[in-house]
């Protein structure tokens, strides 16, 4: 497994170049993305699965970056849009129509006609958006979105599935649930089911949880005929922790396999199967680079500030989630317990934390102007990335076979003011 970095004596590196050097070229704070590990982690999970009519469908959100998907585009991976923005970037990324599957919620009509129009397939999660399309565009395809009444993830935030989800159409083998109004509807507009489609949530480390909900949506495909597809969601996970379980591709892909084979002895056709990662692809790859501007204490914690903060990474924010965190300038320093605090003016931010709060962590003792490397970063950084306390977005550094690229240029105030009336 290729990895985003190494650690040579005593300089950290980003595929061959100094994360030292990247800084001083690029600013600091900086997103730096290593393109080998993005191919890697494609390559790992498609080639897992044996099933030989498969796809696999970038989940976007993660990071949206054009240059980003043009490498996924390259590799044979469709696109899992969530937006109609995500449609439009998906497109000027070259990406054909044909593989993008756009998973809206709450679409306004004109997002609708977006997709229907540049010929995106719609893939829906309620009985009244599927009745909408129907009036909109009677005697078309569509593909539905079901909450098959099971959920997991990392943190609650992330859950998308179950009776407390707002995702999907509802099915319960046990209760009277919304899936039994589908195939009225189909007939009514004279709709063609083209593919179901399932998403539990995001961040799961355990494959068996993937084997359940294959075989819950298994079950349910057999009630509509002549499917194109079926997509089974994403939320393979990433281990953030040192030591942290790894998803086991292995397992996950014989258990496929076999439940695929079995599936399709039985319903007379060969669908495609999907999968949606993002997290997996683009987590690992990604290394978000931050410069220490201060340091102080308190009868608590020692604090090492940095010129960057949850505006450009809401993940420890959000989630309370773990990034490790590694002194690129000293990285073989004695470590002492560091809160890694942010410059936003908000207690809660700090890059140091766990769903319980404020933590200290063990890193070489950093000092004023050394650079820190926060990894994992690729997924869900610069998505979620906003201006708050007026603060401009950090650049985007692609590392293509030992080079580096400016794939996103670093705002400023001038960006900020332009926007305004």
């Amino acid at each position: 497994m290729i990895q985003a970095y190494e650690i040579r004596g005593n300089e950290f590196f980003i595929g061959n170049i100094s994360a030292k050097k990247l800084v001083e070229e690029f600013g600091s704070p900086l997103y730096v993305y290593n393109e080998a590990v993005i191919r890697d982690r494609y390559r790992r999970l498609f080639e897992s699965i044996g099933y030989s009519k498969k796809r696999i469908h970038y989940a976007m959100k993660a990071n949206s970056n054009i240059r980003i998907l043009q490498i996924l585009e390259k590799e044979g991976a469709y696109i899992d849009a969530v937006s109609k923005e995500e449609v439009m970037i998906a497109l000027k990324a070259n990406y054909p129509a044909q593989r993008i599957l756009f998973t809206g919620i709450n679409l306004k009509p004109e997002d609708m006609k977006y997709a229907f129009e540049n010929g995106v397939q719609l893939n829906l999660g309620s009985i009244n958006q599927l009745k909408l399309y129907g009036e909109l565009y009677p005697g078309s395809s569509v593909s539905i979105r079901i909450n098959p009444d099971m959920g997991a993830g990392h943190h609650d935030h992330v859950i998308t599935g179950g009776k407390e989800s707002k995702f999907g159409i509802f099915y319960s083998a046990d209760d009277k649930c919304d899936l039994d109004e589908i195939p009225e509807i189909l007939k009514k507009y004279r709709l063609r089911l083209s593919g179901i489609h399932a998403h539990i949530g995001s961040g799961i480390l355990d494959e068996k949880k993937y084997v359940h909900l294959m075989e819950v949506i298994l079950n349910i495909a057999k009630k509509f005929p002549n499917l194109d597809f079926i997509d089974i969601g994403g939320g393979i996970g990433v281990p953030y922790k040192p030591g942290e379980r790894i998803f086991n591709l292995k397992s996950f892909g014989k258990d496929t396999d076999e439940l695929m084979r079995n599936f399709v002895s039985i319903y007379n056709s060969e669908p495609y199967l999907a999968i949606e990662p993002g997290r997996y692809l683009i987590a690992e790859a990604g290394i978000f680079l931050v410069t220490v501007t201060d340091i102080k204490d308190t009868p608590v914690y020692h604090f090492a500030g940095v010129d960057s903060g949850f505006n450009h990474l809401i993940r420890p924010m959000a989630y309370g989630s773990y990034h490790h965190i590694i002194n690129v300038s000293n990285p073989e320093k004695e470590p002492i317990p560091v809160v890694v605090s942010g410059y936003i003016c908000e207690s809660g931010d700090v890059f140091t934390r766990t769903e319980r709060g404020i933590e200290a962590r063990q890193i070489p003792d950093p000092e004023v102007g050394d650079i820190l490397a926060i990894l994992n970063a690729g997924a869900y950084g610069y998505t979620m990335a906003s201006n708050y306390n007026s603060r401009p977005r950090p650049a985007e550094v692609l590392i293509t076979g030992g080079e580096a690229r400016l794939i996103r240029k670093r705002e400023t105030i001038e960006n900020l003011l332009s926007t305004q009336v």
